[in-house]
């Protein structure tokens, strides 16, 4: 516990509905609970498309960084546009609020860390998984692209007074991607809310009915994205099928809802989606895609439902009717949709690699296997037959979820090491000279278009 009010300031791109963003909510509204001062600045916060937290009075939420540099440039060159728009955004804090806080929380770009130092500030960078293993290089050019980004992400991380991880597996990946930097991260494993999963569902909610079906679902969780290999699930479910590893009858009366993360905004999310609705038609499945904010219902003869973003009520409802979740990504950093479900007494069928393998005890509150559609029909097909104790394993993962990934677990932790970090009076690292000269060069640049924007 901390004696001291800590003033804390958090820094994340784009606070939309991820993984990523749920963490520094949770982060944030802990911290607050407990007495400190929190602040969140980001550079995109659309009141459409975020947490209930960030929009209800809870939270301070300050968007700086967003009134020069586009998102992208004709489409490209995202992560660039996404670094000059923090430093951009570190250029407000610091000419704004400089000596305002104790401690800045700092999550997936590094570049800013250079800068946010002059704050005066402790820095906490927490590390989801580096970003140079989040891309593609499947060209000469797009190697040299990434070069001299990569090498700035680790010289940059590197700057921080204290590194912090979300799994054993990110830990692991983090020393073999930065081998410069020789601190080892600490493992700081996420939370959730449980009291947010407990609330009554209302019924009556149109964006609830539109849900209701008698049908058998089973459930997805993930981002539109491609690396979230969702079609791993709409092939399994389509293997029930085909493989004859249930009857007919069965499946007619079975639907798979694949719920997630989409922004219009974001070229991949409706590619993607695009992309998944065709391989379900291919797979002569009949499909539906619930938008952001429709009402329309479902027909009932739909197999497939595409539900694009969802509210808290919603995501709620599906934890608690589902027959069963899968979760589809291999190599996931950590992972909260399985503790979600697990929480919900909902058994979750996952790739054996990565977080879930830190978080799911196999057998016991789900299924880890190889990603293969028949690894993943085999394993529906026996909560289907009763092969797996549906009931038993749902108590088991609820159990596992209390003792081991409660919010106040993670908000204790968390406070913990910001009181350590904030008192430790040892000499804090070096800034090096070229980065400090890097980040005054771009800073300067941006002043200038501000100027000229004026």
């Amino acid at each position: 516990m901390s004696s001291k009010t800590l003033k804390v300031a958090f820094v994340h791109p784009d606070l939309g509905i991820g993984g990523a963003e749920r963490l520094v909510v949770d982060a944030a509204v802990g911290l607050k609970a407990k007495g400190h001062k929190v602040v969140i600045y980001t550079s995109h916060h659309d009141r459409e498309h975020c947490f209930e937290e960030t929009k209800d009075g809870s939270l301070e939420i300050r968007v700086r960084g967003n009134s020069i540099i586009p998102r992208t440039f004709f489409g490209s060159f995202y992560i660039i546009c996404a670094i000059l728009r923090q430093l951009h955004l570190t250029v407000s804090l610091i000419l704004r609020d400089k000596g305002h806080f104790d401690v800045i929380f700092v999550d997936q770009l590094s570049t800013s860390i250079p800068l946010l130092r002059l704050t005066g500030a402790k820095i906490l960078f927490y590390c989801h998984f580096p970003d140079k293993l989040l891309t593609k290089r499947e060209s000469i050019l797009k190697k040299i692209y990434r070069y001299p980004i990569d090498l700035l992400e680790e010289l940059t991380t590197g700057m921080a007074n204290c590194l912090v991880v979300n799994s054993n597996f990110t830990s692991n990946v983090f020393r073999k991607s930065f081998p410069h930097i020789r601190n080892i991260p600490q493992v700081l494993y996420p939370g959730i809310h449980f009291e947010a999963y407990d609330k009554k569902v209302d019924v009556d909610d149109i964006h609830i009915k539109i849900l209701e079906s008698s049908k058998l679902t089973i459930l997805s969780i993930n981002r539109f994205e491609k690396k979230k290999n969702i079609v791993l699930a709409i092939r399994a479910f389509a293997m029930l099928r085909d493989d004859n590893m249930i009857s007919k009858e069965q499946f007619l009366n079975m639907r798979l809802i694949i719920a997630g993360g989409y922004d219009h905004r974001v070229q991949e999310n409706v590619e993607h989606h695009k992309e998944l609705d065709r391989v379900a038609l291919r797979s002569e499945l009949e499909t539906f895609t619930i938008m952001p904010g429709s009402t329309e219902y479902p027909p009932e003869s739909v197999q497939v439902i595409f539900l694009c973003s969802f509210n808290e009520a919603q995501r709620t409802y599906l934890l608690s009717k589902s027959h069963c979740l899968l979760y589809t990504p291999s190599n996931e950093h950590f992972g909260i949709v399985p503790i979600e479900a697990m929480y919900a007494r909902l058994p979750v069928i996952a790739c054996k690699s990565g977080g879930p393998k830190e978080t799911i005890l196999n057998g016991i509150t789900g299924v880890l296997c190889p990603p293969t559609p028949l690894e993943f029909s085999e394993a529906i097909a026996e909560f289907i037959s009763g092969g797996h104790d549906r009931e038993v394993m749902g108590e088991r993962g609820r159990e596992h979820a209390q003792k081991n990934f409660s919010l106040t677990t993670f908000v204790n932790s968390l406070e913990f090491i910001l009181t350590k970090l904030v008192q430790d009076s040892s000499r804090p690292k070096p800034l090096q000279s070229p980065l400090i000269w890097f980040s005054t060069a771009i800073t300067l640049f941006i002043l200038l278009i501000y100027q000229y924007s004026r």
